[in-house]
């Protein structure tokens, strides 16, 4: 009988194995080190990335507050200088009342009616005077209720009274002023003097 001893090759079948193991092992290793090297580096760029981003809607976000600031502070200046606008206004409408106001007194006046005073206070003006009899101021009302700057005529008392050894109605009056706009109050400002110097001129 022929004994054949076949330890040695188990062995190196085992050694080879191991060796191959050991190969594929490494070859893992470096794979996954790979790996984890690579996905280190992609997150790094993203993250990288993202830090720009945000480092950029940081500054927009700082540019866009100045220019808000801006905004707010030209919104500010705007309202301001409409404000200032409104008030000029008001005095260029408040100068030409008083010339309208007597422009269409002299006009509305009927014959045989007299004015003593006139007394202002904001839209009202309170007026007394004299008339030759009931008729002339109820005349007078009826033209201040069609004027184009005069309206509400409001009888507040009318009585008989002596003046010069005449008798005539002594009156009150409250009339009240329509409130123009800036355009027509500028106009009547430039129209009313040259209106009231022609009616003194025909008085």
């Amino acid at each position: 009988m022929i004994r054949i001893n076949l330890l040695p090759w188990r062995e190196a079948r085992r050694a080879a194995q191991r060796k191959h193991l050991a190969v594929l092992a490494g070859m893992v290793a470096a794979l996954s080190i790979g790996i984890v090297v690579l996905v280190h580096g992609l997150l790094a760029t993203q993250i990288a990335f993202q830090d720009d981003r945000n480092d950029f809607l940081k500054k927009e976000n700082s540019r866009l507050d100045t220019e808000i600031a801006e905004i707010k502070k030209l919104k500010d200046e705007i309202a301001a200088l409409l404000a200032r606008k409104q008030v000029i206004e008001r005095l260029q409408s408040d100068r030409a009342q008083a010339v309208y106001l007597l422009d269409q007194l002299v006009r509305q006046v009927p014959d045989g009616v007299y004015l003593k005073s006139i007394k202002q206070v904001g839209q009202k003006v309170n007026v007394t005077g004299y008339a030759q009899s009931n008729a002339r101021v109820s005349t007078l009302m009826r033209n201040i209720a069609s004027s184009p700057y005069l309206e509400n005529p409001d009888l507040v008392e009318i009585k008989a009274t002596v003046v010069s050894n005449k008798r005539v109605s002594e009156f009150i009056m409250n009339v009240s002023l329509k409130q123009q706009k800036p355009e027509e109050a500028k106009d009547a400002g430039k129209a009313g003097p040259a209106k009231a110097g022609a009616a003194a001129k025909r008085g």
